[in-house]
C-alpha cells in the first residue's frame, strides 16, 4: 500500500536556513510548513517574542498542526525545528505510523553563513550544536 503522503522534517541550529528550504518544499504554501517559531509569532504584525515558559505549548500547537494536516490527507507535510535531539521528533514518528505518513528527515547545515533571526547568542548556538545528534545508521 502506498504511503498516505510524506512528512518532510527538517531539523538544523537557528539560522541554518530551515525555514528557507521549507518554504522552497512548500511550492509557494501549496503544501503546510509548520514550526514552534509560528506560536511566538504574531500573525498580522510578524513580531516575534519568544516566552520560554510557553514553549511546550508552541511544541503542542506544531505537534497538532501536522496532525491536523495528517488527518485532512495533505499529500506533503513540512515541519521545521531545530530537532536537535532524536526525543524531539518522536511524537511526528508516532503520528506518521499512525497515519500512513512515510518521513523524510533532512539537516540544514548553515554553509552559507546565514544568521538567525532571533538574536540567539553565538554562546547558546554553540551549546545547541554540541548537543546536536545525527542519526546515519
Amino acid at each position: 500500500m502506498p504511503p498516505a503522503g510524506t512528512l518532510i522534517m527538517l531539523r538544523g541550529l537557528p539560522g541554518s536556513g530551515k525555514s528557507t528550504f521549507a518554504g522552497i518544499l512548500s511550492e509557494g504554501g501549496r503544501y503546510p510548513v509548520y514550526c514552534i517559531d509560528d506560536y511566538f509569532t504574531d500573525p498580522e504584525t510578524g513580531s516575534y517574542q519568544f516566552v520560554y515558559s510557553e514553549n511546550f505549548k508552541a511544541y503542542e500547537s506544531c505537534r497538532q498542526g501536522v496532525e491536523k494536516s495528517m488527518k485532512e490527507a495533505c499529500p506533503r507535510i513540512i515541519v521545521e525545528n531545530v530537532f536537535s535531539m532524536e526525543w524531539e521528533m518522536d511524537g511526528y514518528f508516532s503520528l506518521a505510523s499512525k497515519h500512513g505518513y512515510q518521513v523524510h528527515v533532512l539537516t540544514v547545515e548553515n554553509r552559507h553563513n546565514g544568521r538567525n533571526i532571533h538574536g540567539i547568542s553565538e554562546e547558546q548556538l554553540q551549546k545547541m550544536a554540541e548537543k546536536f545528534k545525527v542519526k546515519l545508521l
